[in-house]
């Protein structure tokens, strides 16, 4: 019997019925998000970035096991934001998440989509949409692009310029800590800081590219910009057909370097969440996705998803307050200040160039 469990011929018998159940799971995963073909971008209740500031503050938990927790949690070490930082700084943590939102993106003065009078959702009726949401619906788009285009011209890459966070998320890249950064944004920011495409993805689309909705030729999202910076509807050339820049629409499939996820998050050491309500499925389930052994740090006005369902593990820990100002205190904890603070003046410079 002991020769029988340790022969060659168990070993192979158990890697090949590995390799079915994992890749049966993944099957199923996709197959569940294709069949339901649409994002639901739509807010439920409230949006987290259109509340009040509230004061600064690192909030965890004591050790409990949770919802996505397999045991074996109870009496363990609560992690605090210093041990966090430790481990960054020590090198650690090598393969970091990150998981952003609107949240990141509106210090650089872009309005998010759902806060009351500000958002964008708000700011869509002189479009005269039948409904805000409809801007965002494919099907309302083949029948009239033009108001999504007047948004595009607001929103369009170049208009606005990242912030702190997002050179935070490039310095983890230039130190080689950064496994991949998944974000909900559709400004380009993270590309205007100098994250690579590689290390992106999008969940929700960008306006790098571009598709012709008749013939399907592909376009790169720098030739639109003349005709919506002019307010005109870009068309194909060969077909004219509408252009439309590769945003997720309602009504459309995710992109396909969304399922990425399913080899990234179990590799994952330190999830790292930010500027988001996790309240958009199915970009919100990612936030469990990670191994129960590794720590997830929120930097949020309020405690979100997991964290707020009571969920939450030993190794959480929550920086509650402004984005930027948690994002800032985490630089100060690691020593990173100035090294920041090159970086963005580096591209700053390089930006003004660039208009000259």
């Amino acid at each position: 019997m002991t020769y029988l469990m340790s022969s060659p011929l168990v070993h192979k018998c158990r890697l090949c019925l590995y390799h079915t159940i994992t890749s049966s799971t993944a099957r199923f995963i996709q197959l569940k998000h294709q069949q339901q073909r649409t994002l639901f971008l739509a807010p439920r209740q409230r949006d987290v970035h259109g509340l009040r500031p509230s004061q600064d503050r690192t909030v965890w938990w004591p050790g409990f096991r949770g919802l996505f927790c397999r045991g074996g949690v109870e009496g363990s070490k609560q992690q605090t934001l210093e041990d966090l930082t430790k481990n960054i700084r020590g090198r650690q943590y090598k393969r970091i998440i990150v998981m952003a939102g609107a949240g990141i993106s509106t210090p650089s003065g872009i309005p998010d989509f759902r806060s009351p009078g500000s958002g964008l959702y708000d700011n869509l009726q002189q479009y005269n949409l039948p409904y805000a949401e409809a801007i965002f619906e494919i099907n309302f788009f083949h029948h009239n692009p033009n108001p999504f285009f007047a948004l595009a011209k607001e929103l369009y890459p170049g208009n606005y310029q990242p912030n702190l966070t997002h050179y935070f998320v490039r310095l983890l890249h230039d130190k080689g800590q950064l496994l991949r950064m998944y974000t909900q944004n559709i400004d380009g920011l993270e590309r205007l800081a100098g994250i690579p495409p590689e290390k992106l993805v999008e969940a929700h689309g960008s306006f790098a590219t571009a598709t012709c909705t008749v013939c399907l030729r592909d376009y790169k999202g720098e030739e639109l910009r003349p005709d919506i910076m002019k307010g005109t509807v870009p068309r194909c050339p060969t077909c004219k057909g509408v252009v439309k820049p590769d945003i997720v629409f309602f009504g459309e499939e995710l992109p396909p370097h969304y399922f990425s996820y399913l080899k990234d998050f179990p590799l994952a050491d330190l999830l790292i969440i930010m500027g988001t309500s996790l309240e958009v499925e199915p970009f919100a389930s990612l936030a469990g996705a990670v191994r129960d052994s590794v720590p997830r740090l929120l930097i949020n006005r309020d405690l979100v998803g997991p964290f707020a369902w009571g969920t939450a593990r030993h190794n959480d820990v929550a920086q509650l307050g402004d984005v930027v100002g948690g994002v800032q205190m985490l630089a100060d904890a690691l020593g990173w200040n100035h090294q920041l603070e090159a970086l963005m003046a580096a591209n700053a410079k390089k930006a003004t160039e660039k208009e000259e």
